[in-house]
């Protein structure tokens, strides 16, 4: 390595330590679940997003198992090669009746499902409006596409109205929003957008990552949850690795939009697909999930239960509905120094910092599992009662 470049590099490096901004890895030992061991501490995790338990869900590693026998452990090449097996596409029509779309598509990352759909969607000729506190991978993706960028206030609409009023009929207006905001933890007013992409014949895409198996009766995601459906959200993605607790993402739609993916998505035809057995095991755990109203219920009374708690400590809070619970302390050592305090008395709850949120919105990001219990719940309120008073 060159020195400029080492020299450089440790410049900027010094500078993310200097704003109390510097992370680290820590080392899982054992599986996912609400006890565990990081870095030879045991400690209960407030900071995973298997919403469900279902990560470690017997019937869920059986059925990866099972597929590992059949099928082995790489998928060896693309979908469009010979890496698509009846695993992927078993689960591919099992996604498509869950949502209630036409057809879906399996993509091995959140991040490469969200470049696909917005590259497809959008080129430079068109606009895109986005919420500002969409996920990195929309914005990211909008960047990529050359498209043109309209952001709006957080569930303002009508600073989006404002937008899409000021743009051109001529070309192409693409809406894409989180379902669940993954940091603040609240629902995108999709009711109202949708009605707004109907006046301005603009196209709505949600990420519904948050959301999916865990809002609404079946676990249909945010959709469910306001009663709406493929004609209101035409454009759905959902990832797999959190409340459905494998690994992976999809997009839901039409078959036009799929296929449309399929034939000219560079991020879905240039990767090797993802492990049948990944396959297989999810196809296991949205059995589960679409049946799971009692542990939907019950991360309902641990979500009542934390917002009681909080609300005692005088400490703000979103609405108890989705299990992102964050605590907002404005700055980042403070944030930081009471993680450390948590994680010292055996909680794991991350501290969140700028860039990934707004300067002076430094916060701990709660999140809870269905696997968690009552009792866990109150022991991290007096834990954390302790922790700010230093």
């Amino acid at each position: 390595m060159s020195r400029s470049l080492e020299i450089s590099l440790e410049e900027r490096l010094a500078g993310v330590r200097a704003a109390g901004r510097w992370r680290r890895t820590r080392v899982l030992d054992g599986p996912q679940r609400p006890e565990q061991v990081i870095d030879g501490h045991a400690v209960i995790a407030f900071c995973s997003n298997d919403y469900l338990g279902l990560a470690d869900d017997p019937a869920v590693a059986a059925a990866a198992r099972e597929a590992l026998d059949r099928y082995g452990v790489g998928a060896g090449a693309a979908h469009l090669i010979n890496g698509h097996t009846r695993a992927h596409d078993e689960l591919e029509q099992a996604l498509a009746r869950f949502t209630g779309r036409e057809r879906s598509l399996v993509f091995s990352t959140g991040y490469m499902a969200n470049l696909a759909l917005v590259q497809v969607l959008a080129g430079r000729h068109d606009t895109v409006f986005e919420d500002r506190l969409n996920h990195a991978s929309l914005i990211d993706a909008v960047r990529l596409s050359g498209a043109r960028s309209q952001r709006y206030r957080h569930a303002d609409i009508e600073h989006l109205r404002e937008r899409l009023e000021k743009v051109p009929t001529n070309n192409q207006r693409l809406i894409v929003t989180d379902g669940v905001f993954s940091m603040d933890g609240d629902l995108a007013p999709l009711p109202q957008l949708a009605a707004l992409a109907r006046e301005f014949d603009a196209w709505l895409m949600v990420d519904d990552a948050h959301g999916l198996s865990v809002l609404g009766e079946t676990g249909g995601g945010s959709c469910q949850h306001f009663g709406l459906g493929a004609d209101d959200i035409p454009i759905l993605m959902g990832t797999l690795g959190k409340g459905f607790g494998t690994a992976g993402a999809f997009v839901a739609g039409s078959d036009a939009l799929i296929e449309t993916l399929i034939q000219t998505a560079r991020p879905y035809i240039y990767t090797t697909a993802m492990p049948a057995a990944l396959a297989a095991a999810t196809l296991a755990s949205l059995q589960i999930a679409e049946a799971a109203g009692d542990r939907r219920r019950h991360l309902q009374h641990l979500l009542r239960r934390l917002g009681e708690g909080l609300d005692r400590l005088g400490l703000p809070h979103p609405s108890p509905v989705t299990p992102i619970q964050p605590v907002t302390l404005g700055d980042s050592a403070r944030a930081t120094a009471v993680a450390e305090r948590l994680f010292t008395a055996g909680f794991l709850v991350p501290a969140i910092r700028p860039p990934t949120v707004p300067e002076g919105e430094a916060r701990l990001r709660i999140t809870l599992s269905a696997a968690h219990t009552t009792a866990q719940i109150d022991a991290l309120l007096d834990a954390l009662a302790l922790a700010l008073r230093d």
